[in-house]
This record gives structure tokens, sequence and C-alpha cells, in this order.
């Protein structure tokens, strides 16, 4: 490489850094708000008259909606390029709905709300994920996304905190709503801004090819099916907190703290396996996902010291779900089919969650030990399908440059 072109691409990597930093940033005080709020539903829709079912039931309808609607938004912003258009569209509906949570005053406005808040992060994610894909090729995928998620967590840990302290010093749900207005003010400043600097992300990463008429390969299809089965065994927060506050006991204030524990555990874990991952590959799910598993029985037959290390195990998987996951599917499929390929990959992602978190609900007011084994094998049966899928992916990063299907369609 001659210097122009060393310098060249020089720029081009800052760009792409500086572009999935300011991403990370937005990310920050998205998740500083709407996971603020998400801390703390499932007593307040508790405190509002619902019970564990129904709980569970909007949790895991709410997954239903913020992942299944990605069918949906994937494929149009694919077909219409208009990433910015249709994320920004997103995140408007998906923060507004946050603070007006303030003035509900039933469970069913608060559900509503809710849903709306996983609406909208259904309409963005695909886009947004399919942008930060261009510009991490140029890093590595997992650190790209890991880099990302990390942020991203930051914000996920502060804002549960500051819902903690105000609770605690007001005692007002409605109160600690209000005040994430002032997170959610400043992404819409930050969108402006991104989209202003970058108006066409896709030309970040060099080389993209136009394949669109390809279908998707064979192994993106089986890696669909097993992290299904993860996506089903892994219980919402909200059926946690609910159980937290009911069967340890923990007092309302703590609540949101154990989940800004989980935040933290999510972010570094992030930085840590989106490294792993491209040195690695694929291979690291195997161990993860087994340790994923054990946050089940710790969180819903322990006692306080083991709630918090089960939550903590929860964050780590939250942490694979948010950082290797969508790497992984980037090393699967060409750029040109990014937008759908995320669409419906988190798609079925969140209808298997939404499933499995009715049945955790029902099980939860049945047998918790059918739960616990429920969550437990749900979870173990994706990895022999990972094991077929690590034997058909590049190893790490650099072996990044066989065909964009990996080693076989």
């Amino acid at each position: 490489m001659n210097p122009i072109e060393l310098s060249s691409h020089k720029r081009k990597r800052n760009r792409s850094l500086a572009f999935v930093l300011l991403i990370g940033v937005l990310s920050l005080f998205a998740d500083f708000a709407y996971e603020g709020a998400r801390s703390v539903t499932g007593p307040f829709l508790a405190l509002l008259g619902a019970g564990a079912v129904v709980i569970s039931s909007v949790g895991g309808f709410g997954e239903l909606l913020g992942y299944g609607l990605r069918l949906v938004s994937g494929p149009l912003a694919e077909r219409t390029g208009r990433y910015w258009l249709i994320t920004i569209v997103g995140y408007v509906i998906q923060l507004t709905s946050v603070p007006l949570l303030a003035f509900a005053r039933t469970w069913p406005e608060a559900a509503l709300l809710i849903l709306l808040e996983r609406t909208g992060r259904a309409i963005r994610n695909p886009p947004r994920d399919a942008m930060l894909s261009f510009a991490a090729k140029e890093m590595g995928y997992g650190w790209g996304f890991g880099v990302h998620e990390a942020l991203d967590q930051c914000g996920a840990l502060i804002g549960p905190l500051v819902v903690a302290a105000m609770l605690a010093a007001r005692h007002s749900y409605n109160m600690a709503f209000a005040a994430l207005a002032i997170p959610v003010l400043i992404v819409f400043a930050l969108l402006v801004t991104s989209r202003i600097l970058y108006p066409k992300p896709q030309d970040l990463e060099a080389e993209v090819l136009d394949i669109r008429g390809s279908g998707l390969p064979k192994v993106y299809w089986i890696y669909l099916v097993g992290a299904a089965f993860v996506a089903a065994g892994f219980a919402d927060f909200s059926l946690m907190a609910f159980h937290l506050q009911q069967g340890v006991p923990l007092q309302p204030s703590m609540v949101p703290i154990f989940y800004a524990i989980a935040m933290a555990v999510s972010g570094i874990c992030s930085l840590v396996f989106g490294k792993l991952f491209d040195r690695y590959g694929m291979i690291v799910l195997l161990p993860l996902t087994l340790v994923g598993a054990a946050f089940a029985p710790l969180v819903f037959l322990g006692g306080f010291w083991a709630s918090l290390l089960g939550i903590a195990i929860w964050g780590l998987g939250m942490g694979v779900h948010e950082s290797i996951i969508p790497a992984a599917v980037a090393h699967m499929v060409p750029p040109s089919r990014r937008p759908s390929s995320y669409g419906i990959f988190t798609g079925v992602y969140g209808i298997a969650w939404f499933l499995g978190s009715v049945v955790i609900g029902l099980l939860y007011a049945k047998n918790i030990g059918a739960l616990v084994a429920f969550c437990v094998l749900t979870q173990l049966a994706a990895i022999p399908i990972f094991i077929w899928v690590v034997r058909r992916l590049p190893l790490k990063h650099s072996d990044a440059q066989l065909p964009p299907f990996g080693r076989e369609n």
C-alpha cells in the first residue's frame, strides 16, 4: 500500500470510528431514557394493579413488537435506502413515549406506552445496525458492535441509577419518568448532528457488492434457529423485577440498582466478547451460552446474593445478544442485504422471546421449578446448533476475506 493509499485508509478508518462513537453516544442517552424507565416497569405496572401474568405478557408482547416489526422495517430500509429517515422516525416514537409514562394512571395506559416504546425500537434498529455494520468493517465487526454496545450500556447503567435515586428521594414514579425527558432531548439533537455529518453511512464500507438477487445463506437460517432457542429461554427483566420485589424481597429502590448492575456487566462484556469474536469467531458463543443459562436458577430460586449473581449473568447474556449476534450476521450476509437480514433475524428472535415470556409467566404462577427447567433446557438446546454454525463460518475477522456467505451457502 503506497503512502497515498495508506493515508486514505487511515482517514476512512478514523471516520468510521468517529461514526461508531457518535452513534454510541446517541445510544447512551437513548438507553439512559428508556432503560431507566424499563428498570421499574414491572413494579410500576404492579402498583397500578397488574398481576404477574399481565406483567410478563406485556413484557413479552413488547419484545414481540420490538423485534417482530423489524420484519417490516428492515426490508423497507433495504428497498428504499432511507436509513436515516426510518431510524429517526423510530427514535421519535420510542423516546417520546418514555416521559409520557408520568401521566399514566391505569395499567392499560402504562402498558400502551410501554408497547409504543418497543414499537419505536423495532422501527429504528435494523437500519441503525446496518449503518453500524458499514462502519464496523474497518475495525472488526465484533469490536465495532462491542464499542457501540459498551456506550449503549453506559446509558443503561446511568438511567436506572438515576431512577433509583429519584425513587429513594421522592418516592414518585411519575417524577422519575418526567425527568427522563432530558436525555430524550439530547438524543434528538444528536440524531440531527449525525444525519448532517454522515448523510450516507453506506459509503464508509469499501467495495460494497450489489448482490440483492442472492438469497440469504443456509448458515444464516440455521443460526437463526439457535438464536430463537436462546431467546425463548431468556426471561424478561420485568418479571424478574416483580419476583425480586415479591419473592426475595427487595425494596423498590433496589430493583433498578440490580438492573443497572446487569447493564454494567453487559457493557463490559460487549467489549471483551467483541474482541474475542474478532479473534476466534463464533466459537466464543458456545461457553457463553452455557454460562448464560445459569441466570434462571440463581434469580428465581436464590436469595439476595444468588439473585444478584443471576442478574449479572443475565446481563452477560444481554451483552452477547447485542454485540456478538449482530456481528455474526454481518459475516454471513453481503452489505446490501443487511437491513432485511437484521430485520428478519431479530424479528424471529423477538417472536421466540414473546412466546417464551408467556410460557415463563404462566409457569411462574404454577411452578417456579418448571420455569427454571424451561429456561435452562431451552437455552442449552441452542449449543448443538451453534456448533454446526461454528464449523461453517470464518474463524476470525482476518478470515473475512472469504465469500460473504461464509464457507457454505
